[in-house]
């Protein structure tokens, strides 16, 4: 800056000298326009731009525009123009809209409406590097990919189905789960009646007693609880309100049969891994008032463990016909619960399947009616050279109470195969056969983890199989729910129907016939129970 000042002093310094007494020197008058105002100069000599600069004390920022080359030679009447350049980051938020979905729902009448829920747009954030001349934009670009603030929430309007059930008689109560409330239908298959309102079934727990009369569930909470959800009861068999019950983190729970309020439960904890559960494997039993919901009594009958191998997923249970014998399921076996010493005693161990999954594979247990035996499924042996743990092989196994013996009734039959006694005698068949068996059979045995399945019946010893449901030619039934205990199918207390579900909705399977009804229209079903 002061080497400018005495280069001009210097020019001025030569030009006068260089003029004779009375002379006048030379002078050049120019302008600087520059931060919103014009800076007019008049020169005694010739300078360069960046030397006009300097002297005029303007500086130049890195980004600045000028209208003439540094370097330029002053010129009589020159402007020179300098604009100021400056970058900024801006991030700016809009909305997302969200969209109207129209869903058909249970309950809601034919070719009326109802709103399920609100819609909420989302909001995203976009960055820009903006460019500004002398406080103006110029120039916007996009730095990144705009960031999803908040995802928005589709407005759900729930409409009535046109569709009909045909009228058919049934034994018992057929309970299920539709849109996360309780449902239930008694002796025709036309009545149809909801039970709950908002408790949010996430389908960990949904039992119904004996009696087809009362329906413990669990009931999902709201991320910021403590405990990932809650336990309640629910008559079926008339208008009345659900009861808290006191356990919460419920992973199992069921009625205890021939005692008419026993119920046995195991817990969890919430956890941020995996799906936001840890099992404890501990078992209780607990008798409540039926009125209140009010627990009675309260005893351990197993106490807390790590479960054995991917024991956070937790412990399947089931109760025997007679109340008197408990049987559980983990990942690498299954056996029946010892209460004189409070654990488990093994009746069969197999390879943990393992695969890249975020739930773990355990097998369902069906009692039979008398309490005898036990149908499961058992992760088989490799076919090839691969290892246990991923053994394609899932087969249906029936096995007694006492360990005694264990029978293969379908090889290959694949690992959602679910085998399930009937309960009791066949009436109408002279003295009644012992009852039936039926299972899930994979289409695909070798990927049964993805494949589409039938329902088959047969025998209790296997014999005289036969493929009930889809109808021939239909699309096979298909896995959705990975939870410890989902239910895809139930058989009626008279052994003569089968509720199976079926691309999300319910289904009534004559077992005779094999004729097929379908009782729900929205695909929102799942987890049937039948009992009474």
């Amino acid at each position: 800056m002061m080497t400018g000042r005495l280069f001009i002093i210097g020019i001025v310094i030569f030009a006068l000298a260089a003029c004779g007494p009375g002379d006048e020197a030379p002078s050049i008058d120019v302008a600087i326009v520059v931060d919103g105002k014009t800076v007019s100069l008049s020169l005694p000599s010739i300078v360069s731009v960046d030397q006009l600069l300097a002297s005029a004390q303007i500086e130049l920022g890195p980004q600045d525009r000028i209208s003439h080359p540094l370097v330029a030679q002053v010129e009589a009447n020159m402007m020179i123009t300098i604009r100021r350049v400056r970058e900024k980051e801006v991030c700016d938020q809009q909305e997302i809209a969200f969209e109207r979905l129209l869903q058909p729902k249970e309950g809601v009448p034919a070719g009326g409406q109802r709103v399920g829920r609100i819609g909420k747009p989302g909001i995203e954030e976009a960055c820009y590097r903006v460019t500004l001349e002398d406080d103006k934009e110029v120039e916007r670009v996009l730095i990144d990919k705009p960031l999803l603030v908040r995802a928005p929430i589709d407005e759900i309007i729930y409409t009535g189905t046109t569709a009909t059930v045909t009228p058919v008689a049934i034994a018992g109560r057929l309970s299920y789960i539709n849109h996360g409330n309780a449902w239930t239908i008694e002796d025709n298959t036309v009545n149809k009646r909801q039970l709950t309102t908002s408790h949010n079934l996430d389908s960990l727990v949904f039992h119904q007693n004996e009696a087809g009369t009362l329906i413990i569930f669990s009931g999902e909470t709201d991320a910021t609880d403590d405990f990932f959800n809650e336990l309640w009861l629910v008559a079926s068999d008339r208008e009345s309100e659900a009861l808290r019950l006191s356990p919460t983190d419920v992973l199992f729970a069921e009625w205890r049969p021939r005692s008419s309020n026993t119920i046995a439960y195991s817990t969890g904890e919430r956890s941020v891994d995996r799906l936001g559960w840890k099992a404890l494997n501990n078992l209780w039993l607990m008798t409540i008032d039926l009125e209140s919901g009010r627990t009675l009594t309260i005893e351990e009958a197993l106490p807390e463990s790590s479960g054995g191998l991917f024991g956070w997923w937790g412990t399947h249970f089931a109760w025997s016909p007679l109340g008197n014998q408990l049987a559980w399921a983990r990942p690498d076996g299954f056996g029946l619960v010892d209460f004189e010493r409070k654990r488990l005693i093994a009746l069969a161990d197999y390879a943990v399947f393992k695969r890249a999954t975020d739930w773990i594979w355990l097998t369902s247990l069906s009692w039979s009616h008398e309490g005898q035996l036990l149908a499961v499924v058992i992760h088989g042996l490799p076919q090839a050279d691969e290892p246990a743990e991923t053994s394609p092989v899932f087969d249906v196994l029936v096995s007694s109470a006492d360990g005694r013996f264990a029978a293969e009734v379908k090889a290959a039959a694949g690992m959602w195969a679910a085998p399930s006694f009937s309960p009791g005698k066949v009436a109408g068949d002279g003295d009644g056969r012992e009852g039936f068996l039926a299972w899930l059979q994979a289409r695909e045995p070798r990927n049964s983890m993805n494949s589409e399945y039938d329902l088959v019946v047969a025998d209790r010893d296997g014999s005289n199989e036969r493929r009930l449901f889809p109808p021939a030619g239909a699309d096979g039934m298909l896995k959705h729910d990975h939870g410890l205990t989902p239910k895809d199918y139930a058989w009626s207390p008279d052994a003569r129907h089968i509720a199976a579900m079926y691309r999300g909705d319910l289904w009534l399977v004559d077992v005779g016939t094999a004729e097929a009804h379908q009782l729900t229209f929205d695909g929102a079903s799942s987890n049937p129970v039948w009992t009474g």
